[in-house]
């Protein structure tokens, strides 16, 4: 499933500013092989030509979860960085980054300040010599980014709170990832992130877990062994149970018909979807849809759907 260019751009007040981090900008977008970078879609004092680079009066922390390119910063030569990449950049510190032209890239980013990021800086966790890190592909760490530009997007009260909180969070996994790649050899754990990553955007395309262990560069029968032994789940289960989890939101937030949401999810039989559905939730789609709509109406209800009563 392509995504859409997401980009937002923030405001906040002098309480905000108390909480410690203050974010003010998120954002996603895909660049495609040879398209000019970066985009002239961004306020001015975001703008930069990758001949001269720029200086931010913020922190920016990007994430490339597709393609490659070059990085460079005072006192180095250009850095290679790829998909599986996060690197951080430093307020009043100068930089320079793009995109191979014969790849592109896709980049989350957010920009943020505050004295709780300047004193991580002070107390030596981050470090403007070193602004790469190595954390690989990881679904939970898209699921934060995406999280945030929906946040921004909606800007209700206390939302740069909540922006702060995954701020944090996805420093601490940042930080923590790239310790643990010091001592992981093995490319497994990267390469079956991706494969999770492949199959959240694309479960409902009718993909195969053949095709995923290809695009991995693995054998099937090592691909599944492996991702049975990571997850918990066979490459085939997992995609049916996003399929499932898909369904249930769609049931619940949506007003399309069962046999829709069975197409759009990607069962290309509702029969079979409403047979594999209540095999998997005990019910079926229109008695799952009229419980949890029940749900939100009434505390009894909920707590009946989550077991309590």
């Amino acid at each position: 499933m392509k995504e859409d260019i997401h980009i937002k751009y923030l405001f906040a007040n002098e309480q905000d500013t108390t909480w410690g981090i203050v974010v003010n900008s998120a954002g996603y977008q895909n660049i495609a092989p040879g398209q000019p970078y970066p985009p002239q879609n961004h306020p001015t004092r975001y703008l930069f030509s990758t001949k001269r680079g720029r200086v931010l009066d913020e922190y920016q922390l990007l994430y490339i979860v597709r393609g490659k390119g070059k990085f460079v910063f005072p006192g180095q030569k250009l850095k290679d960085v790829r998909e599986g990449n996060m690197f951080l950049l430093f307020p009043g510190e100068w930089h320079n980054y793009y995109p191979d032209k014969t790849t592109g890239w896709d980049e989350y980013w957010i920009g943020f300040k505050g004295c709780n990021i300047d004193d991580r800086v002070k107390n030596g966790f981050f470090h403007t010599d070193k602004p790469i890190f190595q954390v690989g592909l990881s679904e939970e760490l898209v699921r934060l980014y995406k999280s945030a530009i929906a946040i921004a997007k909606k800007q209700q009260p206390g939302y740069q709170q909540i922006l702060a909180g995954i701020v944090s969070h996805l420093l601490g996994m940042m930080y923590s990832q790239d310790k643990l790649s010091l001592f992981d050899e093995s490319k497994v754990v990267g390469r079956i992130e991706k494969a999770k990553m492949l199959m959240s955007n694309e479960f409902n395309v009718s993909i195969t877990p053949e095709e995923i262990a290809g695009r991995v560069n693995m054998s099937y029968s090592w691909f599944r062994r492996i991702f049975k032994h990571y997850t918990g789940f066979t490459p085939a289960q997992y995609i049916l149970a996003l399929k499932i989890r898909k369904s249930k939101e769609l049931l619940t937030h949506s007003d399309l018909t069962a046999q829709e949401i069975a197409c759009d999810v990607g069962f290309n039989d509702s029969n079979n979807f409403f047979a594999i559905f209540k095999k998997k939730t005990g019910m079926t789609p229109v008695a799952y849809r009229n419980l949890t709509r029940r749900a939100q109406n009434s505390p009894r209800a909920t707590l009946r759907l989550h077991g309590v009563i």
